[in-house]
C-alpha cells in the first residue's frame, strides 16, 4: 500500500510539473518579482497554496461541479482576459516609461498588497487554471482509488516546488538586468505574453 501512495505521489508530481512549466501569465508575475527579489516568499507561498486548493478541490471531486457549470468557466474566461489586457497594457506603459531598477529595499505594505492581489487575480481569473487542476488532475486522480489522496499531495509539492524555484531562481538574472534596456524588454516580452494568452482565452 505504501508502495502505491508513494508511485501515485511521484505520478502528480511529474504531471503537475508538466502542467505548470508551460509559460503563463501567473509564471512571468513571478518571474518577474524573482528578479527583483521583492515580496517572493509571499508571492511563491500565494501561488502554491491556490494550487494546491485547487487540487485538493479536484481530488475530491469538485471537478464534476466545473464541468457542469460551463457558465461559471465562461464567465472567469471574458474577466481573465479583461484582466491580462489592462495588466499586460500597463507593462507596455512601463516598458516605455522606463526607470525600472533593481531595489530589494522596495518592499512597503502597500506594495505586497498589490502584488498579492495581481497574484490572485492571475491565478483565480484563469480558466485554465480549473480545468488544469479541478478537472485534470482531479479526473486522473480517481484512478488511483484510495491513493488519490498521494496523487493530489504529489501534484501539489511539485506546485511548492516549481515556485520556489523560480521565485528564488530567477536571482540568477539579476546580472542581465542591470540596465533600463533589459527590464523595457521583458516588460513588452510580458505584456505580448499577456496580450496573447488574452486572445486565446477570447478566441476560444
Amino acid at each position: 500500500a505504501f508502495r502505491d501512495g508513494m508511485s501515485a505521489a511521484l505520478q502528480g508530481f511529474l504531471l503537475g510539473l508538466s502542467l505548470i512549466l508551460v509559460i503563463g501569465s501567473q509564471n512571468a508575475f513571478v518571474l518577474r518579482l524573482g528578479i527583483r527579489g521583492v515580496h517572493v516568499l509571499p508571492v511563491v507561498l500565494t501561488c502554491a497554496l491556490s494550487d494546491s486548493i485547487l487540487i485538493a478541490a479536484g481530488v475530491a471531486g469538485f471537478g464534476q461541479v466545473v464541468k457542469s457549470h460551463p457558465g461559471l468557466v465562461d464567465g472567469l474566461r471574458w474577466f481573465g482576459a479583461a484582466f491580462l489586457i489592462v495588466y499586460g497594457a500597463m507593462r507596455f506603459y512601463a516598458a516605455w516609461a522606463g526607470g525600472q531598477h533593481l531595489d530589494p529595499a522596495e518592499n512597503g505594505n502597500g506594495h505586497l498588497k498589490r502584488a498579492i492581489l495581481t497574484v490572485l487575480a492571475l491565478t483565480w481569473l484563469n480558466p485554465h487554471v480549473y480545468l488544469d487542476t479541478v478537472v485534470l488532475l482531479g479526473s486522473i486522480s480517481t484512478k488511483w482509488g484510495d491513493d488519490a489522496v498521494f496523487f493530489g499531495v504529489g501534484a501539489a509539492a511539485a506546485s511548492f516546488f516549481f515556485f520556489f524555484a523560480l521565485g528564488y531562481g530567477a536571482r540568477l538574472l539579476r546580472p542581465l538586468f542591470a540596465s533600463n534596456l533589459s527590464w523595457r524588454i521583458l516588460d513588452v516580452g510580458v505584456g505580448l505574453l499577456m496580450f496573447a494568452i488574452a486572445a486565446k482565452l477570447l478566441m476560444e
